[in-house]
């Protein structure tokens, strides 16, 4: 089913060979960042040892920036996890308290009608939810902590967000229950993996999606927005030994830039890239592939669509949806 309701999002790079510059090479093509992701030559570049309760300790202890020789015994600990979680259960929970939320905002009690979907939801709803399930003490107060790790997650924060992710992961380690340091850090992970990522996913699909047909089911409509306006849009890894890639050669010790918006993109994959189609044969790249594709992709699922599923029934724009990363909805009576 075609929707003129959901457009293509503004920037993305167009598709062609990796090229490589001064900052390494990048990758655009879907084929060929499949075969990057899939190559064990091509490693994440590792984090740092650091000492045990900081930001620095927690990068350096979960899988995602893992060597290869240890990865996958804590990516196991990551798998264990959400294996005593039903990805079902999930969505129903996350359709409840999205309902509660929205109860509160239709009597005036929060925002005279209207819902914040970022700070109220995107941001609150999956990480609630997650965080109860894993066993946190108090799964609310962990939501602002979660969002302040995940904001300096990745290389290059500013000093200012990483001293305040220091804070926020001591304060998780206290909430967490206990279990050896190594599993602890790993089930943090998952929360900081899934704030940023599950948030703008549920953004953009409210964005591009809230006045799609009721016929189309939401599963449907969040796998193609997931294609067209990912909420991860870049990966990056390091050839650990040299590779040669669409015919070129990429030397040990250079960096690959992967690029999801663009792969998902590829008219190679994608007929019509740039319009939305639901029911594609290809699955998009967001979620990565290989080894070191997220473990979590069906929870993240659920909880998106327990989130948009609830709001496509109950609310509608307050006013033209903007591009912005905040949007606002009217909540129906």
């Amino acid at each position: 089913m075609d929707s003129p309701t959901i457009t293509a999002a503004p920037g993305t790079p167009p598709c062609g060979p990796p090229t490589s510059g001064d900052g390494g090479w990048v990758v655009t093509r879907y084929a060929d960042v499949v075969s990057v992701l899939t190559d064990p030559r091509c490693v994440v570049p590792p984090a740092e040892e650091a000492p045990e309760g900081g930001l620095a300790w927690l990068r350096a202890s979960v899988s995602r920036f893992s060597p290869p020789d240890r990865h996958a015994a804590r990516r196991a600990v990551g798998v264990a996890a959400l294996d005593t979680l039903d990805p079902r259960e999930l969505r129903l929970a996350a359709e409840r308290l999205t309902g509660r939320i929205l109860d509160r905002a239709a009597t005036g009690d929060n925002g005279g009608g209207r819902v914040d979907v970022t700070g109220d939801l995107a941001r609150r709803v999956p990480l609630v939810v997650l965080a109860e399930r894993l066993g946190l003490a108090d799964p609310a107060a962990a939501v602002p902590e979660v969002t302040a790790v995940a904001a300096a997650y990745h290389p290059g924060a500013d000093p200012a967000a990483a001293r305040r992710a220091d804070r926020a992961v001591a304060a998780l380690l206290v909430m967490s229950p206990p279990a050896p340091a190594e599993v602890t850090a790993n089930r943090l992970g998952l929360l900081v993996q899934a704030a940023d990522a599950t948030a703008g996913l549920i953004v953009a699909t409210v964005r591009h999606g809230l006045a799609a047909p009721h016929g189309l089911g939401t599963d449907a409509l969040l796998a193609e927005v997931l294609r067209l306006d990912p909420p991860v849009r870049v990966t990056r890894r390091v050839a650990a030994d040299a590779l040669s890639l669409d015919g070129r050669l990429v030397r040990a010790g250079e960096r690959l830039l992967l690029r999801f918006d663009a792969a998902n993109r590829d008219p190679a994959a994608f007929p019509e890239p740039d319009r939305f189609r639901a029911g594609r044969a290809r699955a998009a790249l967001t979620f990565g592939a290989g080894p070191r594709g997220c473990p979590g992709q069906r929870h993240a699922l659920a909880l998106a669509a327990g989130v948009v599923g609830v709001l496509r029934h109950r609310c509608r724009p307050a006013a033209p949806i903007p591009d912005v990363p905040t949007t606002r909805l009217e909540v129906i009576r």
